[in-house]
């Protein structure tokens, strides 16, 4: 079945985040073009610093988790539409889900709404994870594994009311499967990353986790705080292979909440839920882009400006929060209705018709890179990329001065309203 990361810089001091190595990795990203094979792989140390937040999720909340962090634009969406709609829950949010055109992965983390909120608050850790997953899937999930047995092995991942873990066997190896205690109730914990997997193997990587995931007041109790439980039912419907590196679906579970008939078992990236977001290395570029070129042309017209998703912009706090503030300023609607603001468009598409000359193009190049359902603005319209209004009123506007339009009366051939000579256009 084929059904959108750099790390913010600025961490809580209390779990030993240093700036200046984020600060280092978003250096490294500025001098190597998104989507070229100059990027590469994650290190050890990255990928278990960026994991170690979710590494102790239940299995099944951890895959849809992975699954959806190769589609950054669309956790945006979703958590905007999410907090518009808090009050949806159980099959009323299933069937509003039906609705939008986001991948099905997506729209399960609306099950989880503090889950998809994190998502989306801290996007460049969102798209670095999926671009890790896209790429070195192998290594990510051999990673987990790690993280979970360093959890275990300093005596802090055990089952308890809230978590099932288990260690299975499989071709002369171990793995630990955590599962819901109670399959009809699902807790997500928040935990103390510097507590929970003991030392630290990585001190130029410390396990992220910032502050502001902790709840205000939270009691800590061998390292995890345990909220309130999640009646998610069907949303529920990812899970691992975990000897042979498999992305698996619990097709019964999945059909069920989408209200779709599938019968593949197994994941695969669908480039279509992807949008304008580069990917990060030339292997996964090749394997994911060559039957896309729409998605090609968006991304070649964007390469290299860090503001853009997916560039070194991310990277930093700065980009981080100009990216939600893009995201922001639209209404939590379907994609096919938000407005075209003065140089608010999809995140990496800010500024665009300030810096171009062509209104016009502008207007195109928004439409091509939002989520795909936004018409292409017509020549009569080009100037509401810039003020709102329509293309006639901009175009009076920027004559006014001109003599021999000031000097013309409004009766006579020239004038604005009718004459086919008029700048002023139809109005």
């Amino acid at each position: 079945m084929n059904c959108k990361p750099a790390l913010p810089v600025v961490l809580s001091l209390a779990i030993g985040f240093t700036p200046v190595t984020w600060a280092q990795t978003a250096t490294s990203a500025a001098a190597a073009p998104q989507g070229t094979a100059a990027a590469q792989p994650f290190s050890q140390g990255e990928l278990e610093s960026m994991l170690a937040p979710i590494a102790l999720y239940p299995d099944a909340l951890l895959s849809q988790i992975m699954m959806a962090s190769t589609y950054p634009l669309e956790i945006v969406e979703a958590a905007r539409w999410r907090k518009a709609n808090a009050s949806l829950e159980g099959k009323a949010l299933e069937d509003a889900l039906q609705k939008q055109s986001w991948d099905e992965s997506v729209k399960s983390l609306t099950a989880f709404p503090d889950v998809l909120d994190r998502m989306n608050q801290d996007l460049a850790w969102t798209q670095k994870l999926g671009d890790a997953f896209l790429a070195q899937q192998d290594q990510v999930m051999d990673t987990i594994q790690s993280l979970r047995a360093k959890a275990q092995t300093a005596g802090h991942l055990q089952s308890n009311e809230q978590q099932k873990v288990e260690v299975q066997k499989a071709d002369n190896k171990q793995y630990i499967i955590i599962e819901p205690a109670n399959p009809q109730i699902v807790y997500v914990p928040v935990y103390q990353p510097t507590v929970v997997y003991g030392a630290w193997g990585y001190p130029a990587y410390p396990p992220y986790y910032p502050s502001y995931w902790y709840p205000p007041g939270a009691a800590f109790v061998g390292g995890f705080f345990w909220g309130a439980g999640i009646a998610a039912g069907a949303a529920l419907w990812g899970g691992w292979g975990w000897h042979n590196h498999d992305v698996n679906i619990n097709v019964n579970r999945y059909n069920n909440f989408n209200r779709t008939n599938i019968s593949n078992t197994n994941w695969n990236h669908n480039v279509n839920h992807r949008g304008a977001v580069p990917y990060r290395d030339a292997g996964s570029r090749d394997k994911y882009r060559q039957n896309d070129r729409q998605a090609v042309q968006a991304r070649e017209q964007f390469r290299g400006r860090e503001d853009s998703l997916g560039g070194a912009g991310l990277n930093d706090r700065k980009g981080l929060q100009e990216a939600q503030r893009d995201h922001g300023n639209r209404p939590a609607t379907g994609a096919g209705t938000r407005d075209a603001a003065p140089g608010r468009g999809q995140a990496g598409t800010r500024d665009m018709a300030g810096s171009r000359g062509d209104a016009g193009a502008a207007s195109r190049n928004m439409s091509e890179l939002g989520s795909g359902n936004r018409p292409a603005a017509s020549r009569g319209d080009h100037a509401s990329a810039f003020s709102g209004g329509n293309g006639a009123q901009a175009r009076q506007a920027s004559s006014r001065g001109h003599s021999s339009m000031a000097a013309a009366p409004r009766g006579g051939g020239a004038a604005r309203a009718g004459g086919g000579g008029g700048r002023g256009g139809r109005r």
